[in-house]
């Protein structure tokens, strides 16, 4: 049963109301996926992610990394990061990004899930950073995992299983009104690394 509309003829949105969340499927093979992941294992700048947590610092077991244009400041959680400079792999998975999506981004945050007991709590990417609005672009690599999202209001839920070497894309009134999240799972045991571009709209 087709729930929901098609957007320009591209992938479906896969809210009911209230966002656009397009979901592309696998955009690569799984050879050029693994390749991709192998590279982004051992090249990416990976750190241990910290939040300020009712005044207490946490550190994650979960790594990321934060890669721009410019050397952009980005908070979340209480924390700022500044990005590093492009790696050539992830200049090439920008390049195809914007091809598939037809947006622009500048930035780009990553994140290394070791195995299936790593994930993240319910949030919506609404920081002042980031341009309104604008577009996220979500590549993943290696695990499959399931992805939630939660109407702010209603409750409603909806998933979707994040295939190796997919792309998902979130745009539109999504983050005002959508939470989003990576519930961990006892199922998995192997590495996943999720690439999320964005656009900063100043550098501090």
């Amino acid at each position: 049963m087709d729930l929901f509309e098609t957007v320009g003829g591209g992938p479906r949105n896969l809210l009911p109301k209230d966002g656009l969340v397009q979901y592309f499927g696998q955009v690569m093979a799984p050879q050029e996926a693994n390749s991709f992941l192998h590279s982004l294992l051992g090249k990416i700048e990976w750190k241990n992610d910290v939040a300020i947590i009712f005044g207490e610092r946490v550190v994650t077991k979960r790594k990321v990394a934060w890669y721009g244009d410019q050397p952009y400041s980005y908070t979340y959680s209480n924390t700022t990061k500044r990005a590093l400079p492009w790696i050539v792999e992830l200049l090439e998975l920008k390049r195809m990004i914007e091809h598939w999506t037809e947006e622009t981004f500048n930035s780009c945050l990553l994140n290394l899930y070791h195995t299936g007991s790593e994930g993240v709590a319910w949030h919506s990417d609404a920081e002042q950073d980031l341009q309104q609005n604008g577009a996220i672009g979500s590549l993943s690599f290696g695990a499959e995992r399931k992805f939630l999202f939660k109407h702010k209001q209603t409750k409603e839920s909806v998933s979707v299983l994040l295939e190796n070497g997919s792309l998902l894309v979130m745009k539109g009134a999504t983050q005002s009104h959508w939470l989003h999240r990576l519930p961990p799972t006892k199922m998995i045991s192997t590495p996943r690394v999720n690439l999320t571009f964005r656009t900063i709209v100043e550098a501090r």
